[in-house]
């Protein structure tokens, strides 16, 4: 694989921080320009950070001394990367505009943000679940004139603590209805429990437009290409209510969900063996950040307890979706537990993922 020049923009955010973490010594990806906002512009990255870096590994000396671009200076900073992440906090219809503008000057943008979720013809991409979604690329180029240039995004970080269990389901037997309640730590946010005090011994039940991305993002996730846009499934209808809990990292669901009308329904053990034996292209590409097991299963009658923030959310690099309390439900067929680092598979690791898989599809090239 060549050696690609990486550039982050938003760099000086929570998600920008992870990203320069996973991209320390990454076997692929060069990280060689960080970009922020005008009133970080020209600062060195330690200067721009003062007082907030919150990672809790050190920063990388590589980029301590590097010297912040400015976001806006499109043109040059595409001239000098080969693609970009993009994680940046700004208005929706501003973050669409500068997303399109990077791709129209021939640079990739792969995004952490949720401007461009909704948009017909970019991929929204959980890597092991919708890997096919990348196909739309062309279309998306055709649209935007370009030759290399286009948007990917990733999917809603507290959607990547089950999703996967319920789609990997629901491959061999549709569901057609699930009751999803997560419990979201601060991280995701962009907090710390120093910068926001108020979430110590506290739980808010209310976080702003979370529950809509979880009951609409799946169906775009699910659905397939048409037509040159990514028409969404209805097959699979999700309600979901989300709270904000006082855990640094980590998110977790809590879920019920029947199969369709017809559909035999399978055992737990036959849904846990599905679960610990699935394999999804990362796996067979053997991409740098992918798990070796992407879902890994806590039994009911092992570990009823299971699986807990402290313990499962570094699973695998924090790549991986734990799953457990598999059991029968009296109002549905089946409820179960699920959970996953939202910072690291759910935000900038699922990002690095994607581009992971984008590269060696060609796209990036």
């Amino acid at each position: 694989m060549k050696e690609y020049k990486v550039g982050i923009i938003g760099a000086t955010g929570m998600v920008g921080q992870r990203f320069i973490t996973l991209l320390e010594n990454h076997p692929w990806f060069k990280l060689t320009l960080l970009a922020a906002s005008q009133r970080s512009a020209g600062k060195t990255y330690s200067e721009a950070v003062s007082g907030r870096w919150a990672m809790s590994t050190p920063m990388p000396e590589s980029v301590a001394n590097m010297t912040v671009e400015d976001a806006a200076d499109v043109q040059k900073i595409a001239s000098k990367v080969d693609f970009v992440f993009c994680a940046v906090d700004m208005k929706k219809d501003e973050i669409m505009a500068l997303e399109e503008s990077y791709a129209k000057a021939e640079c990739p943008v792969i995004s952490n943000n949720s401007a461009h979720r909704a948009t017909p013809d970019v991929p929204m991409i959980i890597p092991e679940i919708n890997p096919q979604h990348l196909d739309i690329i062309p279309a998306q180029r055709a649209r935007l004139g370009t030759k290399r240039g286009f948007v990917a995004v990733k999917s809603n970080c507290s959607l990547q603590s089950y999703l996967p269990a319920l789609a990997i389901i629901n491959e061999k037997y549709p569901i057609d209805r699930a009751i999803v309640t997560t419990y979201q730590a601060i991280s995701g946010a962009g907090k710390t429990f120093e910068r926001w005090p108020e979430m110590v011994d506290n739980l808010i039940p209310y976080i702003g437009g979370e529950e809509m991305k979880s009951e609409i993002e799946p169906n775009k996730i699910l659905g397939k290409i048409e037509s040159g846009k990514i028409v969404p499934s209805d097959a699979l209808q999700i309600e979901c209510q989300t709270y904000r809990v006082p855990v640094s990292d980590g998110h977790t669901a809590a879920i019920f969900f029947s199969f369709k009308d017809g559909v035999k329904k399978p055992s737990v053990t036959e849904i846990e063996d599905m679960w610990r034996n699935f394999e999804g292209e990362p796996q067979k590409l053997e991409l740098p950040h992918a798990p070796k097991q992407f879902v890994h299963v806590y039994t009911e009658s092992e570990a009823p307890d299971q699986p807990q923030i402290k313990t499962a959310r570094e699973t695998d690099g924090g790549m991986a979706v734990s799953c457990g309390r598999l059991r029968e439900s009296k109002q549905f067929d089946y409820k179960m537990v699920s959970m996953s680092h939202n910072t690291l598979r759910g935000a900038a690791g699922g990002a690095v993922l994607l581009a992971e898989l984008a590269a060696a599809k060609g796209y990036l090239d």
